[in-house]
């Protein structure tokens, strides 16, 4: 699956990477995909949580050769809405 957008949060904390989440899938249209690289610990946890309760949906979460994570969220609003 291919990402619309790629959002680097790896060297980020919180709460300034849900932040810079909402704001990069603020910039996409409903069902684009925003891929989100993560380092471990409670980001990897919270992040897709978060996001699942805002209405987006997790495509994966995957741990990475160098110990990060790669997380492809699809933007709420792909199916049944008109924008």
């Amino acid at each position: 699956m291919q990402s619309g957008k790629t959002l680097d949060i790896t060297n980020d904390s919180c709460p300034i990477t849900f932040v810079k989440i909402k704001l990069a899938l603020e910039s996409l249209a409903a069902g684009d995909i925003l891929e989100i690289l993560l380092s471990g610990g409670e980001a990897v946890k919270n992040v897709p949580r978060s996001l699942r309760a805002e209405g987006h949906r997790v495509v994966a979460l995957e741990k990475q050769s160098n110990g990060t994570y790669r997380l492809l969220v699809e933007k709420e609003g792909a199916s049944g809405k008109d924008s």
